[in-house]
């Protein structure tokens, strides 16, 4: 990657993005309307993009044109210059956790050389995740969750028992979790946010070992933005359910529906991820308003030089 895209300028740029977004998210938590978060979180983002002096493209975003009026794919932000990226962001990551004022809502973004982000449809994906430490392959996404689950333990010198798995708690998963359990290995549901459930993996304050499921596949490339920051695994497929989904992949360039994509082809160069809690969570805190001033949280990795850094912002309201 050009050393002028991972400059400690555009770092920092990355971190101003994502609290301008979760301070805009976090004004409507606990009202009710995900919608009016979500709208918040995305115009303050696409305000705080456009003020950056960088040719950005977006390629993970609200949607395709036709359905998003703001951050769509194909979007073109930033001032212009010589500064040429890729853009995946989630202004909101957990909706309906704003809406109801619950933990783990985030704003995040990633970004990378132009034309080396996967352009993953609006589909799922069904997903395997495990932080850095690990012999690489120790993880396959075509193996059961137990076996999984026995390769994690052996490469840890511990038993099943002692892995934690991440899952979202959705009817789809009862046959993983139920997988999981006939192990032994402890079960962790998240109602929603797969991306912090997967980043999960990378910080072990958090305890999670594994992430398994289906999700969102763009959040899957944001995902993967951050672990290979750390050096992380992963590994996921997308999944379709009608035509139309299909179609959507054919837009994307995608040929081969069935392929097993690991981190560094969702990935293809090095990149900066940025998070900023919207509402306290395992990963960061939360927005808040106190004595005057709004506090923010950030988790920033720029993988070119594996430097994580966390970022807490105070400023007067």
């Amino acid at each position: 990657m050009s050393s002028e895209v991972l400059d400690r300028g555009l770092v920092l740029d990355a971190v101003r993005v994502t609290e301008a977004a979760a301070i805009a998210a976090w004004n409507l938590a606990g009202r009710g309307d995900e919608i009016a978060a979500d709208q918040a979180a995305v115009d303050a983002m696409r305000t705080a993009l456009n003020d950056l002096a960088l040719d950005g493209e977006i390629v993970i975003g609200e949607g395709e044109r036709d359905e998003a009026p703001m951050l769509y794919i194909g979007e073109k932000v930033g001032k212009g210059g010589k500064i040429k990226i890729d853009i995946a962001l989630d202004p909101l990551e957990g909706t309906t956790l704003t809406a109801k004022a619950m933990p783990n809502a985030l704003a995040v973004m990633a970004w990378a050389p132009k034309g080396t982000l996967l352009h993953a449809p609006d589909t799922y994906m069904d997903k395997i995740a495990c932080g850095p430490g690990y012999p690489p392959g120790i993880i396959d996404l075509d193996a059961s969750p137990a076996d999984n689950v026995r390769a994690l333990a052996r490469a840890r010198g511990v038993e099943p028992s002692e892995i934690t798995v991440c899952v979202l708690d959705r009817p789809r998963h009862a046959e993983i979790i139920a997988s999981l359990r006939e192990v032994g290995a402890r079960v962790y549901l998240i109602g929603d946010g797969d991306i912090a459930g997967v980043i999960n993996t990378a910080d072990p304050t958090t305890g999670i070992d594994l992430y398994l499921g289906s999700g969102g596949a763009p959040e899957g490339v944001l995902a993967c933005a951050a672990l290979k920051c750390v050096g992380g695994q992963f590994q996921g497929r997308l999944m379709f359910r009608n035509a139309d989904e299909r179609a959507r992949a054919a837009r994307a360039g995608i040929t081969d529906l069935d392929k097993k994509y690991d981190l560094h082809e969702m990935v293809r160069a090095d990149a900066i991820f940025a998070a900023t809690g919207v509402t306290k969570g395992a990963l960061l805190d939360g927005v808040k308003f106190e004595g005057g001033f709004v506090h923010t949280h950030t988790l920033v990795m720029n993988s070119a030089t594996r430097a994580v850094r966390e970022v807490r912002m105070k400023r007067p309201i």
